[in-house]
């Protein structure tokens, strides 16, 4: 009695195999797909951060009257410039200017090429140009 007991109190070596096979083959199927939104959701992040840092030249610009310089940067919206009159920052909200998804210092011209000012990441490559994670994000297009 008490060898059947034993028996039947645990799993054996191969449905342990059976198990480990199965959830790896679901790893090597879902794995691919989740790093691939995963991807793409630093694409929309990045966006999303433009658009915001580009409202906050705009609520910038209304105080003093003109965006800041390319010298001054995207600086100017957390820290007094020296030539700032009418200055009511910082315009962004944890008084720091935030970084791309990729870690990376987003761009700042101004004037800008495309409009007012341009405001881009060069994307995980950062460098001109690519496709999907690797493609360029800015606020003219």
């Amino acid at each position: 009695m008490k060898h059947m007991l034993r028996r039947h109190g645990g799993f054996t070596l191969l449905e342990l195999l059976v198990v480990l096979g199965i959830i790896a083959m679901l790893a090597g199927i879902v794995g691919p797909q989740v790093m691939k939104h995963m991807g793409a959701s630093k694409t929309k992040a990045a966006r999303v951060q433009i658009e915001d840092l580009a409202a906050s030249l705009d609520m910038y610009k209304l105080d003093e009257g003109r965006y800041p310089t390319a010298q001054q940067g995207l600086a100017a919206l957390v820290e007094r410039p020296a030539d700032a009159k009418r200055w009511n920052g910082p315009y962004l909200r944890k008084d720091k200017i935030p970084q791309d998804p990729w870690n990376q210092d987003y761009h700042y011209v101004f004037p800008g090429q495309h409009g007012k000012f341009d405001l881009f990441s060069y994307g995980a490559d950062e460098k001109e140009g690519g496709e999907g994670e690797d493609q360029d994000i800015n606020s003219w297009e």
